[in-house]
C-alpha cells in the first residue's frame, strides 16, 4: 500500500508515473536504487565527502568499492553511505530501503556476532540471475521482517545505524550503511567452511560474507543512469575486466546454474563431450565468462590450473589475492585455490 501526505502529492506522483509509461520508461529501466536519500553519487564529483564515509585518516576514497584499503592491498566489498539525517544525540536516523524488489535471505539482529553489526541481506533477480544486496551497521532492522518476507523497491527495511563488534567501533560521525551487491557462490558452503575451517566458528550458515563475491555498487548505479532502459547486468559482469583465466575439471557446480547466462557456447565441448570448464575470473574471483572444454581441449589432470594473468589487472587491483608470482611464475595464490574449492564443492 503506498501513502501519499496530501492529495497534491498524490497527483504530482501519478503525473510522474503516467510521464514514465508514456516515455516508454519503467522502474525495471533502473533496477537499482539507492539505499538512502543521500544522492550525492550523482554529482559531477561523483560524490566525493558528501556521499562517502572514509576510514579513520583516510580520504573519502576508503569508503568506496574495491582495493582502496591498506594501499590497495585490502578489499572494501560495499559503499559506505553517509547519514543525512540525525536526532538530537547526534544518532543518524535515514530509512534505509530495499534496493529494487525482492525477498529477505537473511537478517542478523544480534551485532555482536558480526562486524557488520545488524544487517539485512536481500535476494533479486535481474535479468535471470539471482542478485544480493546487503545493508549494514543498523540501527534496527524492520521488526516484521523475516526470512522469505518479499520487500518492493524502495521500501523502507531498516534504519541507519553503527553497530559492528570491532574493538574500535563506528563514531557517530562515521555513521553509515555499507551497501553492497553480491553475487551467490554456492548453497553447499556450510559443509565446505566446516572441512576446510574446523576450528572456526560460523555463525552465518550460507549466509556467511565469504560465501559473497562484490560487484562494485557504483558502476552499476552509474552505468544504469548512461544507459537507462538499454541497462543489462549481464552485459556488465561480461564487461569487467579479466584478471586471470582458470580451468576447473567438475561438470555439475551450482554456480553453472544460477549464473548460466555467463556461459558461453562451444560446439567442440558439445560434440565430445564436457569434461570441465575454462573460467575467466575478475578480480575479486567473481567468473564473468565460463566456457565448457571437452577432453581435447583440457590439458593435464590438474583439477585447477591457472592459464593466464592479466599482469596490469593483477598491478591495479591485488587486493582480491587470486593470483601470485613465486620465482617468476604466477600461480594460483591460497584465495585463489580456496575460491575454486568452494565455487565447484
Amino acid at each position: 500500500m503506498i501513502c501519499f501526505s496530501s492529495p497534491r502529492h498524490f497527483i504530482i506522483n501519478f503525473a510522474l508515473a503516467l510521464g514514465s509509461i508514456l516515455n516508454g520508461q519503467n522502474l525495471r529501466a533502473q533496477p537499482f536504487n539507492l539505499p538512502t536519500a543521500n544522492r550525492a553519487i550523482y554529482d559531477g564529483d561523483g560524490g566525493g565527502e558528501k556521499f562517502f564515509v572514509p576510514t579513520v585518516g583516510k580520504t573519502w576514497k576508503s569508503g568506496c568499492f574495491g582495493c582502496v584499503r591498506t594501499e590497495g592491498w585490502q578489499m572494501h566489498e560495499g559503499l559506505d553511505i553517509r547519514s543525512l539525517q540525525r536526532d538530537k544525540r547526534g544518532e543518524p536516523t535515514d530509512p534505509v530501503n530495499a534496493t529494487t524488489d525482492g525477498a529477505v535471505a537473511y537478517i542478523n539482529r544480534k551485532s555482536a556476532l558480526s562486524n557488520y553489526g545488524s544487517y539485512i541481506i536481500l535476494r533479486h533477480t535481474i535479468d535471470g540471475i539471482e542478485v544480493y544486496s546487503t545493508y549494514a551497521h543498523l540501527r534496527e532492522v524492520r521488526e516484521d521482517l523475516k526470512s522469505g518476507s518479499t520487500v518492493k523497491n524502495g521500501e523502507q527495511i531498516g534504519v541507519m545505524g553503527r553497530t559492528a563488534n570491532t574493538r574500535q567501533g563506528i563514531s557517530k560521525d562515521r555513521a553509515h550503511v555499507h551497501f553492497e551487491l553480491n553475487l551467490f557462490v554456492n548453497e553447499r558452503f556450510t559443509a565446505w567452511y566446516k572441512k576446510t575451517y574446523p576450528k572456526q566458528r560460523n555463525d552465518h550458515g550460507q549466509w556467511n560474507g565469504q560465501n559473497f563475491l562484490g560487484i562494485d555498487p557504483r558502476a552499476i548505479l552509474l552505468e544504469q543512469q548512461e544507459q537507462g532502459g538499454g541497462f543489462n547486468l549481464i552485459k556488465l559482469l561480461q564487461s569487467q575486466p579479466e584478471l586471470c583465466r582458470v580451468t576447473v575439471r567438475n561438470t555439475n557446480f551450482p554456480w553453472l546454474t544460477r549464473y548460466a547466462p555467463l556461459i558461453k557456447s562451444n560446439p567442440q565441448a558439445t560434440k565430445e563431450g564436457i569434461v570441465g570448464y575454462e573460467l575467466a575470473l575478475n578480480f575479486n574471483g567473481i567468473p564473468i565468462e565460463l566456457i565448457p572444454r571437452g577432453a581435447s581441449e583440457l590439458k593435464g589432470k590438474s583439477r585447477f590450473q591457472l592459464l593466464s594473468v592479466n599482469e596490469t589487472e593483477q598491478k591495479k587491483n591485488p587486493c582480491g589475492k587470486i593470483v601470485t608470482k613465486r620465482k617468476g611464475q604466477w600461480e594460483l595464490a591460497t584465495r585463489g585455490q580456496n575460491l575454486l574449492e568452494l565455487l565447484t564443492y
